[in-house]
């Protein structure tokens, strides 16, 4: 399987729709939903060299199971995020059992900046800002449990409804609205212990 690149699918991306026999098509599945798998990977923790591997490991799962995924019982997206973190723990267990080094989280090729940048191309002082505050995003997110990591970008990276994160996550929606106020809380303290940093080193 060739993965497309993750702003080419955001693209062309529209909602899959179920058929008329209530099944979803895996193509439509893979078109509308292959840019969220990407940055959720990513922000996951995954290195970049490592991310479309998993990404083609994740769809070659939902091609096997999309049969047997329900349409009337589950969001789509949130059935795929349920197949996204059991590939991704698989894939830490099989890097583990082989030893091999973490890579940095960020290396400026996260696809999650583009989607959210303006439709004109920024200048080179606002994109240097742009990708000096998503590597501080993710290393605050790389700090983060991962019951909290999870919720916070699920609801708000990718602004998903707490229902829907709730239900992606398999925690009841008070579990959901607990968690990610302990999460926003958490980022808040990361972010400000690094702006107190910043500020000490300033001149």
């Amino acid at each position: 399987m060739s993965c497309a690149s993750p702003g080419a699918a955001a693209a062309g991306a529209v909602e899959a729709a179920p058929d008329a026999a209530g099944t979803l098509d895996f193509a439509a599945v893979y078109q509308a939903h292959f840019a969220f798998a990407w940055r959720t990977i990513r922000r996951l923790g995954v290195p970049a060299d490592q991310v479309d591997d998993v990404v083609q490991d994740v769809f070659v799962v939902v091609a096997r199971r999309l049969p047997s995924f329900d349409p009337g019982r589950s969001h789509p997206r949130s059935w795929l995020y349920g197949v996204i973190t059991r590939v991704v723990r698989n894939d830490r267990r099989r890097q583990r059992r082989k030893d091999r080094p973490c890579l940095p989280l960020d290396d400026g090729s996260e696809p999650s900046l583009a989607s959210r940048l303006p439709s004109t191309a920024p200048g080179p002082q606002q994109a240097a800002e742009e990708q000096e505050a998503l590597r501080l995003v993710s290393a605050i997110l790389d700090t983060m449990p991962e019951d909290r990591r999870e919720l916070l970008i699920l609801a708000d990276l990718e602004e998903m409804p707490i229902v829907e994160a709730a239900e992606s996550l398999g925690i009841n929606l008070n579990t959901a609205h607990s968690r990610l106020r302990a999460a926003r809380r958490e980022f808040d303290e990361a972010l400000a212990r690094f702006r107190a940093r910043e500020a000490r080193r300033s001149p």
